[in-house]
């Protein structure tokens, strides 16, 4: 089939009915079978829209008018959520969201997964205020009229929208990065050109404790140079009171990937301090933790409580990062055995375990499928695996282990939906039956949704 036989055509407008909303939050609509993917439109409505692209299976428009609209749709409080990338669903009512991304969940675990009879329970969300929640900003930079400015990729794009605030993230890092901004325009501070490959600063990142006060900011430049580095760092210390680290991360390379290999403190503290529920993180420059710590505490309570455990039980936490559910389950284990790649992460493991004083957690560096396997041959014996993967999923040699070593509970904290519902077919094949899922909702306003699932072996 050509285009000129296809039931649409570039540029043409059509009024469609939206019936689904993708996993990007775009609004699906068929026209004569074909089906064109609309943003800003929700399921329910019925819209004039212009075709801006046509592939051979399906096409993309955009919204001209709507005609009829959906009972869920309100207005997005953000005046530039429109043209900026970072949230996708600030136009559909949080009760909208929650259940998107339950339908969504439930979806993926009968498409992919092929599970037809798992009960996918009403997604865990924020209550009235599912705003400001975000414990990090990490803010690309780039130069407009000779100064830099800041602000998020547009849509699709490395343009950056340029924004003083953003409702998602806290004022205290919204204050911090503006302060910064201000404090490297003084001193003409270069921004980086992807392009070009020249320039100085990439990208300006707040860290934030919600419940300990520590900020930590942290410049990502291109290179070792930054001009005036003893005059910024001192600027930034008096502009910002509650500041307790003040780090530059070195990143050389042509990538969009924000942080480079090389770290160094340029004032105060390597470490800035956060609790999550009774547990108290060491945070470091790179360390990986979660950006909404109100909701991770949600997301692991359901993983704790999804463990069942009495205190005799032996678990194995996979893919563990800096023991963040670790140190939770410890708690209520009698032994823990954490396992991660990052050698980073498993130092600051270790160092989250002695701030703590918890002793029953053993962290190991290495693949989850090769550590794991040792661990068996040493005669570690687990009543609960606990897996919080990267979006990829499971590797498929961990999920033969788990199968071989046949705990009697799995407990699955996932990031991506889609890898959730295939490794959860791969257990369900292995003898491991999934009992129910539990959305939580982490990253109000996006498309994005966690998940923990509870597995027994039958």
């Amino acid at each position: 089939m050509t285009k000129a036989d296809l039931p649409v055509h570039k540029n043409e407008s059509y009024e469609v009915d939206i019936v689904d909303l993708t996993h990007e939050g775009a609004g699906v609509a068929r026209v004569n079978g074909f089906t064109l993917f609309v943003p800003n439109t929700l399921p329910g409505e019925r819209a004039k829209i212009k075709v801006i692209g046509v592939k051979k299976g399906f096409g993309f428009g955009r919204l001209e008018e709507l005609i009829e609209e959906s009972p869920e749709r309100v207005d997005p409080p953000c005046p530039i959520y429109k043209w900026c990338g970072g949230c996708q669903l600030q136009h559909l009512s949080y009760e909208g969201q929650l259940e998107y991304k339950r339908k969504l969940v439930e979806d993926v675990l009968t498409r992919i997964g092929k599970l037809e009879d798992v009960p996918v329970l009403s997604t865990l969300g924020m209550g009235e205020e599912p705003w400001r929640y975000r414990n990090k900003a990490q803010v690309p930079v780039g130069e407009r009229n000779g100064r830099i400015i800041t602000g998020f990729y547009q849509k699709r794009s490395h343009e950056i929208v340029e924004m003083d605030s953003c409702i998602i993230t806290g004022g205290t890092n919204d204050d911090a990065v503006q302060a910064v901004k201000e404090i490297v325009n003084q001193y003409n501070i270069s921004a980086y050109n992807e392009e070009k490959h020249k320039g100085i600063l990439r990208h300006i990142i707040a860290r934030y404790g919600k419940t300990t006060g520590d900020l930590m900011i942290v410049l990502v430049t291109n290179g070792q140079e930054l001009p005036q580095r003893k005059k910024i760092v001192e600027d930034i210390h008096n502009a910002l009171p509650e500041i307790k680290s003040i780090v530059q991360n070195v990143n050389s390379k042509r990538t969009n990937v924000i942080f480079g290999e090389e770290t160094r403190v340029l004032w105060g503290a390597e470490y800035i301090y956060d609790f999550i529920g009774d547990i108290k993180f060491a945070i470091s420059a790179r360390s990986f933790y979660q950006i909404n710590p109100d909701q991770t505490k949600v997301l692991y309570d359901q993983a704790l409580q999804y463990a069942e455990l009495n205190g005799d039980e032996t678990v194995i936490d996979a893919y563990c990062g800096i023991g963040t559910i670790s140190l939770f389950l410890a708690q209520k284990a009698k032994k823990v055995y954490g396992v991660e790649i990052v050698p980073e992460a498993i130092e600051d493991a270790r160092r989250n375990a002695e701030l703590n004083n918890i002793h029953n957690a053993e962290f190991a560096v290495g693949k989850s499928e090769d550590v794991i396997p040792e661990w068996k041959k040493q005669g570690v014996t687990p009543d609960v695996i606990v897996v919080d993967p990267p979006r990829k999923g499971c590797d498929e040699e961990l999920l033969k282990t788990i199968i071989e070593m046949k705990p009697k509970r799995v407990v699955y904290v996932s990031c991506n939906p889609a890898t959730l519902a295939r490794d959860l077919r791969i257990l369900a094949d292995g003898g491991f039956k999934t009992v129910e899922v539990q959305p939580v909702d982490m990253f109000p306003q996006t498309t994005h949704v966690e998940a923990v699932a509870k597995l027994e072996r039958f």
